[in-house]
């Protein structure tokens, strides 16, 4: 933190409860952001159709990695919005107590049906959520496998910029190519970036990236033209399942810890927040994710942190060994013999 930062609002890590107004917007809207609950995800890609469409992204190939339904493998300057497809085998949950269906006779189960009090007859429509027909057997649903029951599943998620709390791409770039809008998001403006590089490792999520044709750096906006209208970024609008969500960053942390209470009382005990907290390494991402697995799993760093965070005590340390250095010089000079 740089001396009388704090006093000022700006800090290089940790929370920042006004980002938009650190930035120089006195009157900011709330800040927005995305929560990307991947439980609900089904790997249509609709999200990167509708990102390439509205922001003419060019196409960046339709070569499939082999290893899973991935043709991006990654985000990059021409891949704003990547779905990554994982495929695990294994158990998955445990049963919910007291249920077991050993003794079911599927056979039997499917001759009587249409026949029997349990079982709605033709033209008949699904009762309502919650509510089972007339005769019907008092039994739980099982939302996950059994133990030890080995099972084959997809964990899919769409990936997309973090739109950090702590920028370190912003920090370093000498053009002031990337900016913080009113909104809390980074944008690149392409027509001032200069193709330095600087903030490509930058970026502790390897999120941005350099365009092969021109050396310019491209990543997502979150849609800041269409934010400006009080439209929503293409990619959430197009998304089928709500996978993809859209609006104030505090509503939907409200929205994400409930959500992943709801799994976990379902026995989805491994459902947990990525990017979600202002306390982590990059003072919380404005886009965060919803994981059924470890965060390497899908790609993103276990522990990300901005690293641009040491840049002062580097600076000081710094100043600190070429003063040293200058000291030992005069001390040598003055001893010089006359």
């Amino acid at each position: 933190m740089r001396d009388g930062d704090e006093a000022r609002g700006h800090l290089w890590y940790g929370p920042q409860p006004d980002v938009a107004g650190d930035s120089g917007y006195p009157d900011a809207p709330p800040r927005m952001g995305f929560f990307t609950d991947t439980s609900v995800c089904i790997g249509c890609k609709a999200c990167e159709v509708a990102c390439k469409e509205w922001n003419a992204i060019p196409e960046d190939g339709l070569v499939l990695t082999g290893m899973s339904y991935d043709n991006t493998q990654s985000l990059g300057a021409d891949t704003w919005r990547h779905v990554a497809f994982i495929e695990q085998r294994g158990p998955f949950g445990r049963p919910e107590p007291g249920v077991a269906h050993e003794d079911v006779d599927v056979f039997a189960a499917a001759a009587r049906l249409g026949t029997d009090a349990s079982s709605p007859g033709p033209g008949t429509t699904t009762p309502p959520p919650g509510q089972a027909p007339e005769g019907a057997p008092a039994v739980q649903i099982v939302p996950l496998s059994p133990d030890g029951r080995t099972e084959l599943r997809w964990l899919m998620s769409s990936d997309v910029c973090k739109h950090c709390t702590h920028a370190a791409c912003l920090d370093v770039c000498p053009t002031g190519a990337l900016f913080r809008t009113e909104f809390g998001t980074v944008v690149v403006q392409e027509d001032i970036c200069n193709g330095c590089g600087y903030c490509v490792p930058a970026c502790p999520y390897g999120v941005i990236d350099q365009r092969k044709d021109d050396g310019r750096v491209w990543k997502c906006t979150l849609c800041y033209d269409r934010l400006g209208v009080g439209m929503e970024p293409a990619c959430a609008k197009s998304c089928p399942t709500d996978s993809i969500q859209f609006g104030p960053l505090d509503e939907l942390r409200e929205r994400a810890h409930a959500r992943v209470a709801q799994l976990h009382a379902a026995g989805a005990t491994d459902a947990r927040l990525y990017g979600e907290s202002p306390d982590d390494g990059v003072g919380g991402d404005g886009a965060f994710f919803l994981l059924l697995d470890e965060p390497e799993v899908y790609g993103l760093p276990p522990d990300p942190v901005v690293t641009t965070r040491d840049l002062p005590d580097m600076w000081r340390h710094a100043a600190l060994a070429a003063g040293t250095l200058l000291a030992l010089a005069l001390g040598s000079f003055a001893r010089r013999p006359r």
